[in-house]
């Protein structure tokens, strides 16, 4: 059999919906995959007649054209860990209840509230995650103290953090302590180390909007199906993506 006809183990679970490659990699060194009942390693590629099992039951891989796949939006809650572990309590799987096995696409941490992605297609998952597409996500932030005009321009031009400069970026200030915040990254936790790196501290954190993807009327809790022209949009601005998925920030 060619290689073109085989497909890496990760990428096949990947592909059925589980969880994205990076999850797939975990199970992987967990000993929670088998093919043919035989413990795989990292790398090991499948064809059509190998049979591939997650947890003891068997994954297979979904319609090619997509059309049984899930993509939702959803209006995450402060208090909401973003993880599809379910013994963890308050996670975002048992918060939505959807019917389907859908898992987040990036994270917002605990303490943060707003617009997360949520799907059963773990290709595009790779996809949206890889950090040089460059996509922006918007924040709505309240601190600690009244920002400056000092502030602002430093956020915006990039400051020191996990040994690196953050990306310039677009800060817009819309209260005595608010401002609107356009990222381009995804580093961890960026937005609240990057005040804290200017001595503030970040009292409310929302997220908005992810590239054309708007939180809307969307209350907190809510989800809600992408529409089709959203699905259109988003395969369209990331079917070039290339290299290592990286997390959204938070």
């Amino acid at each position: 059999m060619s290689d073109q006809a085989l497909k890496r183990l990760n990428k096949y679970i990947s592909d059925t919906g589980l969880c994205s490659r990076r999850e797939a990699d975990k199970l992987i060194e967990q000993n929670r995959v088998s093919v043919n009942n035989h413990p795989p390693e990292l790398g090991t590629k499948i064809g059509p007649n190998d049979i591939v099992k997650v947890d003891g039951k068997i994954v297979g891989v979904v319609a090619k054209d997509k059309s049984d796949r899930v993509y939702i939006v959803y209006n995450k809650p402060i208090g909401i860990t973003c993880t599809t572990e379910r013994h963890v309590k308050g996670n975002i799987i048992d918060a939505i209840g959807h019917k389907d096995r859908i898992f987040p696409v990036g994270r917002l941490d605990k303490p943060s509230e707003g617009l997360i992605i949520l799907t059963s297609d773990g290709d595009i998952v790779n996809k949206i995650l890889r950090a040089e597409n460059a996509h922006d996500k918007e924040y709505e932030v309240t601190v600690n103290q009244p920002i400056s005009e000092r502030f602002v321009k430093r956020m915006a031009r990039g400051v020191p953090i996990l040994g690196t400069v953050t990306k310039p970026c677009i800060v817009k200030p819309t209260g005595k302590a608010q401002f609107t915040i356009i990222l381009t990254q995804g580093l961890n936790r960026q937005i609240r180390r990057m005040c804290e790196f200017l001595g503030y501290e970040v009292t409310k954190l929302k997220r908005t909007r992810i590239m054309h993807l708007e939180l809307g009327t969307l209350r907190p809790g809510q989800w809600r199906n992408l529409t089709e022209r959203e699905l259109k949009t988003l395969n369209n601005a990331v079917k070039d993506s290339s290299k290592v998925a990286k997390d959204l920030p938070e």
